[in-house]
């Protein structure tokens, strides 16, 4: 078990490989298998998991530039785990209920090499290591963007390409200035994550690092008001690019807040708080106004991702156990729905070839499956308590109320605007007068059928019994808040942190 995870993270590039060698009419069947396979080896990962322990599990260290410390240094704990299950799961569905026709081959060959990207990503604990994958993944989805995409798929793709390149650059000069402070302090150069939670930074630099590690992620996410290339790339994406992009590439970001600006800079983390969550409340507010007047349904979805990654981002920046929880179960779970979501659309537009609200009306009739489904996942979207989405939401918001009660409030009321226009858009395209071209739609059935009603298992699975994530999670969260606690320098921080992770317990 030990080399599981390079298994996990090489399979699928292999597989691309193979793949060149494979006939384009039996492609779509090899990788369905491969992901099928990759999947289970996530399954194999979780099941050999030790639940009870925080640290990180299956853990292997390759030397690479020892020189210079940069080494293949991989492992997973409580947090990275089901984000990793989570990718391999929504890859294979994203892959079965794959509905473009053009090129489809080289496409599921870009699908496998951008599927052992983000298993990297989250894996990585060299932060070299970490920061290649994470520029990698740009690599397969501008293709996807810019070559399946719609009409205006080059302009979205050269958008998302000069957007999320120009913020991991600064990133990386972070990156680089944190590994020279490190030889500068310590003697030797060195790259892990492990070794640089060792060393602690006076605030100032805290502060710089912190911005330059912010500037990467938060364009990336997209926090407001960096977000403006993700409506248009959703928009001009192909479904499977869509599905991938807001289930997966939108949480690597949240995902390295938790794992290197909170654990890293716990000082300047605290004192920027205020700030963060400003943001993460505008973002909820201003993209579901902006969402409620869409005319595009893969817009008003779009528009919708952004909120929920403000939502996010209140209980990351919440620095309590509650709340980073909450953010990383809502992370895997918004995930899942927002992936059916798009699976959702891309269904309507295959069938009649657009996908403007105002064209449809009174599906309910002409496709009752595929509208029970449809309410399911939206249901989820919002919220709604027994479904997957509400856990993370739940989590999320009462952790922030720990932090400020006023602010909690002002989140949880502009949550319900979400609801609004979501429930909005199902009636108008779900009920009312049927037009001539739903009176021809076929209910869904084959392939999307299974992938849209595994995801509706799940979906209601893990909303009514969260305890197999939420257990491990949680194990590996406390520690984390602890070594956060240990690792201020500034009585106050500690101070904060400890307030902020006493509340509710009667200390």
């Amino acid at each position: 078990m030990q080399n599981i995870l390079s298994m996990l993270i090489f399979f699928p590039a292999i597989a691309a490989i193979i793949g060149f060698l494979i006939h384009k009419d039996s492609m779509r069947t090899f990788a369905i298998v491969a992901t099928f396979v990759e999947f289970i080896l996530s399954l194999i990962l979780w099941y050999n998991f030790d639940v009870s322990n925080p640290d990180i599990q299956f853990m292997q260290n390759i030397p690479i530039i020892s020189t210079y410390g940069i080494n293949y240094i991989v492992g997973v704990d409580g947090i990275s785990l089901f984000l990793i299950v989570m990718l391999c799961f929504m890859t294979m569905i994203a892959v079965i209920a794959l509905t473009e026709k053009r090129d489809v081959k080289n496409l599921l060959i870009t699908m496998l090499f951008l599927e052992m990207t983000m298993v990297g990503v989250f894996a990585s604990l060299d932060v070299i290591l970490f920061y290649i994958f994470w520029e990698l993944t740009i690599i397969p989805m501008f293709y996807i963007i810019g070559f399946w995409g719609y009409d205006k798929r080059l302009y979205a793709a050269v958008k998302f390409f000069l957007y999320t390149f120009s913020g991991s650059l600064i990133m990386l000069i972070g990156i680089l200035y944190f590994g020279y402070i490190y030889h500068e302090t310590t003697g030797i150069w060195s790259f892990a994550l492990e070794d640089w939670n060792n060393i602690s930074l006076n605030f100032n630099l805290q502060l710089w690092l912190f911005i330059a590690f912010f500037i990467g992620f938060a364009v990336k996410m997209p926090m407001f008001p960096f977000h403006t290339w993700l409506p248009l790339a959703h928009g001009q994406a192909p479904t499977i690019g869509s599905v991938v992009l807001a289930a997966i590439l939108l949480k690597m970001e949240t995902y390295g807040f938790i794992r290197f600006s909170l654990s890293l800079f716990p000082d300047a983390s605290v004192t920027l708080v205020p700030l963060l969550a400003s943001l993460g409340i505008i973002a909820i507010i201003y993209t579901a106004l902006i969402a409620y007047a869409q005319e595009d349904m893969k817009q008003l979805i779009a528009y919708s991702s952004i909120s929920h990654m403000g939502i996010i981002t209140i209980g990351v920046f919440a620095l309590n156990v509650e709340g980073i929880s909450g953010a990383v179960f809502l992370m895997i779970g918004h995930g899942i729905v927002s992936g059916a979501l798009f699976m959702c659309v891309g269904f309507l537009y295959s069938s009649t070839g657009t996908k403007k609200i105002a064209a449809f009306g009174g599906l309910a009739k002409t496709t009752p499956i595929f509208a029970t489904l449809f309410i399911i996942v939206l249901m989820a979207s919002i919220g709604l308590p027994l479904t997957i989405g509400f856990v993370g939401e739940f989590l999320s918001l009462l952790g922030f109320f720990r932090y400020s009660t006023i602010l909690g409030f002002i989140a949880v009321l502009t949550i319900v605007l979400s609801a609004i226009y979501m429930l909005s858009m199902y009636r108008r395209t779900f009920f009312g007068r049927i037009n001539s071209i739903n009176s021809k739609l076929k209910d869904v059935q084959g392939r999307e059928l299974f992938a849209l009603f595994s995801l509706v298992i799940v979906i209601m699975f893990f909303g009514i019994y969260p305890k197999p994530i939420l257990e491990p999670l949680n194990n590996s969260v406390i520690k984390q808040v602890q070594n956060m606690q240990n690792k201020a320098i500034n009585y106050e921080t500690k101070e904060r942190l400890i307030y902020l992770n006493s509340i509710g317990k009667g200390e």
